[in-house]
Formats: structure tokens, C-alpha cells, sequence
């Protein structure tokens, strides 16, 4: 595996891919890595001649409540991982070499982004995009790889590319979780042992949503209830931050219970703001 740092020597190397007719998978992380970023390397590797794997934490889509120096970081861990799981390309670019100056144009999402994470946390999507699309162009994927966990993110990248016709195919997967439902998230490491114990609740009350609408219940506030009713059997986290029904990828009010739904949650713990979803009537891609 060859660490690169440099946008010039990531995109030399690319060249000479291109050159020799490679396939290129493409897994953009924030480092931290764990058992669902390796999901998707497992996806890129199988389905591709070369796979390039970023790690990156994003300073344009942190907010100003929000610390991005806290967020963890561990290089040799991601560096031991990525190998053992056949990466080819480890990109580790410094901020200065992914922002080299204040930026001339910037990107702004128009639409999926209203309500959930986009609600929450304003700008958020922009910087996801801003990000993207910089790291799009340096290595020319075929195939790009993101995770079902991060579905608003998934839907807002769907966007940018349909818009702007970039040559990427976007490969979504199923979300990886632990033996008791959790979903795996570097912001797990975050929960007091009580908290950890409690915290696939959260899973619990999603597929209990997917149950009642699959069984034909399209009352939204009482499946809703439901689903709070489930989380606050447990006491540990602070609070819900929200429990939402909307069409997918749209994120709009269901109107065809028959067509794409997610099921959303996000839940408050002291140190952690953890996310989750289910998907229902949805082809991955």
C-alpha cells in the first residue's frame, strides 16, 4: 500500500492507473476507521482492478458548536487497517493541501437537506459536497463507496452527481453493526459502559418502524410514538433528537407509502450524538 499526501502525487499515480485501463473504487472516510469503513473497502476491492481510500477530517462541514479538533484521530491504526484490508492508495492530505486558499466559488445544496442532520446542523451538507467534489476530481473513480448509516449524506451526494453529471457510479451498503444491533460508528468509542448497553435501543425502535409500515400502518404519528415509546424504556441518553418518517431520496412528507421511505433517528448521550436509519422500498445501487 503507497501513503500519499500530495494532490500532485495522488493524481500522477491515478494517470498511470487510468493509463494501464484500471477500475478505480474509491472509500472517502474521516479516518477512525472500524469495521463499516472495511465494509466498503471489502466492496471497492471486489468490484475493482484499484481502490483508493481517503482519509480526511473535513473542516468546512463542521459546524461552529462542533469540534473538529476533538474528533478522533489515529493514522497507524488506519494505516494497519487499510493495508490488511488491500488497499492500494492511502491519500492523508493535510487541510492545507485540500484548502490551499480561502475558496473563490462555493458549493450550496438546494434540496434533502430541510430537515434530520441538514436542519440540525446548517452548512453541514456544503462542506460534504465541497469536500466530494475536490476529492472526485483528484481521483477520477469509477465506483465510489458510502455507507447506508449516512442516508441524507447518500441522498445529497446522489444529487451533486446527477447535477453535475460526474462520471461516478455511487455504491451504497448496508450499514454494519455489532452482534446486538448497534451500528458501528467511530463516535461509539464516546458511550459510558451504561450507555453502550442501551444504545441498540435505538436499532430496536428503527426496525420496529420498518415492522409497522411493512404491515401496512401508515398512520405516521402513531408509528412514530411507537418508536419513542421503544427508546425511552432506556434512561441513559439526553434526549431524542429526532424520530422522522420521509419519502427517500427526497426527504419530503410520505405521500406513497408504496414507493422509497426512510425511517430516521438520531439519538443525544453525554459525549455522543448517535444516528442510525432503515430504508424501506429502496434499490441499493
Amino acid at each position: 500500500m503507497l501513503i500519499i499526501r500530495s494532490r500532485k502525487e495522488l493524481q500522477e499515480a491515478i494517470i498511470n492507473q487510468k493509463k494501464a485501463n484500471q477500475t478505480i473504487g474509491f472509500v472517502p472516510t474521516m479516518g477512525f476507521l472500524h469495521e463499516g469503513h472495511m465494509s466498503l473497502v471489502s466492496h471497492a476491492r471486489k468490484e475493482n482492478d484499484f481502490v483508493v481510500m481517503s482519509v480526511f477530517v473535513n473542516p468546512t462541514q463542521f459546524g461552529p458548536n462542533e469540534d473538529f479538533d476533538a474528533y478522533p484521530r489515529d493514522e497507524v491504526h488506519d494505516s494497519t487497517l487499510a493495508e490488511q484490508g488491500g488497499v492500494d492508495i492511502l491519500f492523508i492530505p493535510s487541510v492545507e493541501e485540500i484548502y490551499p486558499g480561502e475558496l473563490a466559488t462555493k458549493l450550496h445544496v438546494e434540496k434533502r437537506v430541510s430537515v434530520l442532520d441538514g436542519a440540525d446542523r446548517e452548512g453541514h451538507f456544503d462542506g460534504v459536497i465541497t469536500v466530494l467534489t475536490k476529492l472526485f476530481h483528484l481521483v477520477s473513480p469509477n465506483n465510489a463507496y458510502f455507507g447506508q448509516k449516512d442516508a441524507q449524506q447518500v441522498a445529497v451526494v446522489s444529487g451533486l452527481v446527477e447535477d453535475y453529471f460526474f462520471p461516478v457510479n455511487l455504491r451504497i451498503i448496508p450499514t454494519v453493526r455489532e452482534a446486538d444491533g448497534l451500528a458501528k460508528s467511530s463516535r461509539n468509542v464516546y458511550l459510558s459502559e451504561l450507555e453502550r448497553k442501551e444504545a441498540p435501543v435505538i436499532h430496536k425502535a428503527l426496525t420496529l418502524g420498518r415492522s409497522l409500515i411493512e404491515s401496512g400502518v401508515t398512520n405516521e404519528t402513531n408509528i412514530i410514538q411507537q418508536m419513542t415509546a421503544t427508546i425511552n424504556q432506556q434512561t441513559a441518553h439526553e434526549k431524542i433528537a429526532y424520530l422522522a418518517i420521509y419519502s427517500y431520496p427526497e426527504f419530503t412528507p410520505v405521500t406513497d407509502w408504496t414507493k422509497g421511505i426512510i425511517i430516521a433517528a438520531a439519538v443525544k448521550y453525554s459525549k455522543a450524538r448517535l444516528i442510525d436509519n432503515e430504508l424501506i422500498n429502496v434499490k441499493r445501487r
